[in-house]
C-alpha cells in the first residue's frame, strides 16, 4: 500500500511542476515575441537595442506575455515564488568622448507600462515620486554605470545590484566575476559584451547572480549569493523583461545580443556563435597625435620633478634627524630618531598614552623587531650636560630586574631627549588604586608594595652602583597583567658608587612625596626614595592622595592623628569593603609612617623595609619615634610655591581633587 502512496504523490508533484514549467530561447530577436516600448528596437543584425547614444531617453523590452510566477494556493502559509532562471548577454556602447550612463536592468513587473518613469539613475522603471514605493512590486537587477543616485553630483560607476520597488539596492557588488578561485574585477562599458546568469530557488528563497566577461563560461561560483524574500514584490503573473536609460549630459547605446529563461527548470544554454555579433566599441580620436606626445612628455617631466621634489624633502626631514655627534656614536642603547618616529607613527596624539610635566609618553611598534615600547620625550632639555645625562641613561640601560621598567635606550634630537621603556599595557598604579570602575584588592596592593620594594632594593643596594630614583609615586609604578608591580620613569634617577656619597642637589620630585630634608638641603638620598615610599604605603592602604587639592589635607598628618587616637585602621580605603588583612594593613600602614619620619636617620633602609613586609623581622615599637609634623607640612605647602613656580621639576602627574580632600586632621579627632 506504502508503495502505491507514495508513487501517487511523486506523480502529482511531477504533473504539478510540469504544469508551471515554462522556457523560451533568443539567439537574436529577429522574430522574437517581444514588446518593444519608448526607444526601444530590433536593429539589422538583430540585436535588441534598448537605448542609442542619445540624452534623456528610456528604453523598454519585454517578453510580450505575463508569466504565472507566484502560485496563491499553495498549502504553505505564504504564496509560493515559483523558482527560475535566465541567461542573457548585453553590450553598453559608450561615447569615445564625455562621459556615458546609465545602465540597464532586468525586471519583472506586472505591466510593461510605466507611466512618468524618469531616465538618468531611475532606469525608466521609477520616478522622484514612487521611487521606492511598496505599491510598486518591481524587482530590479540593475547594471549601473553611474554612481550618484540621490548625491549632488554623479562618478563613474561599475556595479550590479538587486533593488526592490527603487533604485535602492539591497544588495550591491563591483562588476566581477571568480576565476580559479580569484576574483577578477572588470570593467562592463569596456567589455565587448557582458553574460549574465540569475537563479532563483522558490524553496529556500536563494537568488543568484553570476557575470563574466563574454565569451566566457559561465563561473563556478556566483558574484552575489543571498536570501531574498520575493513574495511582496510579486503577483500571480509578471512580465519579464528589460529596461535602460540615459541621463541629460551622460549617454550609452544598451544592446542585448541573446536571452533564454525558464521557470521551475534551468535556463537553456545560449550558443554564442548563433548570436549576433556585438556591436563595435567607438575608438578615441587620433586628429591631433602630436598632442599625444606633448603631454606624455610633460607628464613625464612633471613626475620627475615631484621625484625629486620628494627626495629632497625626504632627505632634509630623516638625515637631519640622525646628524650625530662623536661622542654618540659609542653608545649602545642609542636608538635612531628615525626608528622611533616611525614606530609612534610621528609622534601623533592617537599614540599618546601620557603627559606630564617633563613631557608626553607614547605608545610604539619598532619596525626592525616589530616589539611594542613606551617613548617617553622629554622636551628642551638643556644642550650642556646632554653628553653627561646620556652617560648615565646608558648606564641605567644595563638595570634589569623584574620588578623595574626596562629601559631600553634613549635618542637626542636637537634639545630633546627620548627615553625608549618596555611598554606595559595594564598602565600605571595610580589609575588602578583611583579607578571608579575597578577596584584593587587587598592581596594585588600587599603583593604590588613588595614588588616595589623589591625593586627599590635592587637599585639601592643589589645592583653595582648606587641609583637613586628620585620620584617614587603611583603614576610611576606600572602593573602588569598578573598584577605585579614595574618601577619605571628614570628620567630623574642619579646613580654614584657604594662606596661614595651622593652629591646630586637638584631638588626635583612630587609634591607630597619630597622628604622634608630636601626642602633645605635639596640633597637627594636612598633615604627620601624610602620616604617617598613611605607615602606610596599609606596611599596604598587609604586609597588616597597625598595632598588634598585644596592644600588642606595631608594623608600622613592625617594617618599619624589616627595612630595616636588607637585608630589606625579607620584609614583603611573605604573601597576594600572590610575584606584586608588586618595584620598586614596594620603593618603597611605603621611602616608607612616610620618611613614617613621628619629626619631621615631615624627611617629604615630599603633592605629594612623589605625584611619587614615579608615578615622576616619583627617589626619594631614606633610610639617613641619621631614622626613628621604639621609643621613639616606647612614647610612642604611653601614649597609647592616654588614647584608652582618653575624652581623646581615637577612631576609626571598633576594632583587632582581626591574623595577625602574635605578631611582635617580636627576631623580625624
Amino acid at each position: 500500500m506504502a508503495p502505491k502512496i507514495l508513487f501517487g504523490l511523486l506523480t502529482f508533484l511531477f504533473l504539478l511542476v510540469s504544469s508551471t514549467a515554462f522556457s523560451f530561447t533568443f539567439h537574436g530577436f529577429n522574430e522574437s515575441n517581444i514588446t518593444l516600448e519608448e526607444k526601444a528596437k530590433i536593429d539589422k543584425q538583430g540585436r535588441l537595442e534598448l537605448t542609442r547614444r542619445e540624452n534623456n531617453i528610456v528604453g523598454h523590452a519585454f517578453y510580450n506575455e505575463s508569466i504565472k510566477i507566484l502560485d496563491k494556493n499553495a498549502s504553505v502559509p505564504k504564496p509560493k515564488v515559483f523558482s527560475f532562471s535566465t541567461f542573457f548577454v548585453f553590450s553598453i556602447v559608450s561615447p569615445s568622448s564625455g562621459p556615458g550612463g546609465f545602465g540597464l536592468a532586468f525586471t519583472i513587473a506586472p505591466s510593461t507600462q510605466f507611466p512618468q518613469a524618469e531616465g538618468g539613475h531611475l532606469l525608466g522603471l521609477f520616478n522622484s515620486s514612487n521611487d521606492m514605493n511598496s505599491s510598486n512590486q518591481i524587482l530590479v537587477v540593475e547594471f549601473d554605470t553611474v554612481n550618484g543616485y540621490k548625491d549632488a553630483t554623479d562618478t563613474v560607476g561599475n556595479h550590479v545590484g538587486v533593488n526592490k520597488n527603487g533604485m535602492s539596492s539591497n544588495i550591491s557588488e563591483p562588476a566581477a566575476y571568480f576565476e580559479d578561485g580569484k576574483k577578477e574585477e572588470f570593467n562592463m562599458e569596456m567589455a565587448d559584451a557582458v553574460c549574465v546568469w540569475i537563479e532563483y530557488d522558490g524553496e529556500t528563497d536563494i537568488l543568484n547572480l553570476t557575470i563574466a566577461s563574454y565569451p566566457k563560461s559561465k563561473p563556478s561560483k556566483p558574484l552575489i549569493s543571498q536570501r531574498v524574500g520575493l513574495e511582496s514584490v510579486m503577483k500571480e503573473s509578471m512580465f519579464f523583461g528589460f529596461s535602460a536609460s540615459t541621463g541629460k549630459r551622460k549617454s550609452s547605446a544598451h544592446y542585448i545580443l541573446g536571452w533564454s529563461f525558464a521557470v521551475n527548470g534551468v535556463a537553456p544554454q545560449l550558443d554564442y556563435a548563433l548570436l549576433p555579433k556585438p556591436p563595435p566599441k567607438e575608438k578615441h580620436s587620433n586628429t591631433f597625435p602630436w598632442i599625444k606626445v606633448v603631454i606624455g612628455i610633460l607628464s613625464a617631466l612633471t613626475f620627475t620633478l615631484l621625484c625629486l621634489l620628494l627626495f629632497v624633502t625626504l632627505y632634509k626631514r630623516y638625515m637631519v634627524f640622525e646628524t650625530l655627534e662623536d661622542w654618540e656614536m659609542d653608545c649602545p642603547h642609542r636608538f635612531r630618531y628615525r626608528d622611533l618616529h616611525l614606530a609612534t607613527k610621528g609622534f601623533t596624539e592617537s599614540q599618546l598614552i601620557g603627559v606630564g610635566g617633563f613631557g608626553s609618553v607614547y605608545k610604539g611598534v619598532l619596525p626592525s623587531t616589530g616589539s611594542e615600547v613606551a617613548v617617553k620625550r622629554i622636551l628642551r632639555t638643556p644642550a650642556k650636560g646632554m653628553r653627561e645625562f646620556a652617560a648615565e641613561i646608558e648606564s641605567l640601560g644595563r638595570l634589569r630586574h623584574k620588578n623595574l621598567v626596562n629601559l631600553q635606550g634613549w635618542c637626542k634630537h636637537k634639545n630633546d631627549l627620548l627615553l625608549v621603556y618596555d611598554y606595559i599595557p595594564n598602565g600605571s598604579l595610580d589609575s588602578l588604586l583611583f579607578s571608579k570602575s575597578f577596584v584593587l584588592d587587598w592581596d594585588q596592593r600587599f603583593r604590588i608594595l613588595k614588588g616595589v620594594a623589591a625593586g627599590l632594593l635592587y637599585l639601592h643596594e643589589e645592583w653595582e652602583q648606587v641609583v637613586i630614583h628620585r620620584d617614587v609615586k603611583s603614576s610611576n609604578i606600572l602593573i602588569d597583567g598578573d598584577f605585579n608591580a614595574h618601577l619605571g620613569d628614570f628620567g630623574l634617577a642619579r646613580l654614584y658608587s657604594h662606596d661614595q656619597v651622593s652629591h646630586t642637589t637638584s631638588v626635583v620630585g612630587t609634591i607630597g612625596y619630597i622628604a622634608p630634608e630636601l626642602t633645605r638641603t635639596g640633597k637627594a638620598s636612598t633615604s627620601s626614595d624610602v620616604y617617598a615610599f613611605g607615602v606610596l604605603l599609606l596611599e596604598m592602604v587609604a586609597g588616597t592622595r597625598p595632598v588634598g587639592s585644596s592644600g588642606h589635607f595631608f594623608l600622613v598628618d592625617w594617618v599619624l592623628e589616627n595612630s595616636h587616637l588607637g585608630q589606625i585602621l579607620e584609614v583603611v580605603d573605604p573601597k576594600l569593603d572590610s575584606v584586608y588583612d588586618e595584620e598586614e594593613a596594620e603593618l603597611v600602614l605603621k611602616l608607612g609612617l616610620l618611613c614617613t619620619q621628619n629626619k631621615a636617620e631615624y627611617r629604615p633602609s630599603i633592605q629594612q623595609v623589605t625584611r619587614y613586609l615579608n615578615f622576616d623581622d619583627p617589626f619594631p615599637d614606633i610610639s617613641d619615634c619621631r614622626y613628621y609634623d604639621s609643621q613639616s607640612s606647612t614647610t612642604s605647602l611653601g614649597f609647592s610655591k616654588a614647584m608652582s613656580t618653575g624652581e623646581t621639576s615637577s612631576s609626571s602627574y598633576s594632583l587632582p581633587s581626591i574623595d577625602r580632600s574635605t578631611i582635617s586632621i580636627e576631623a580625624g579627632r
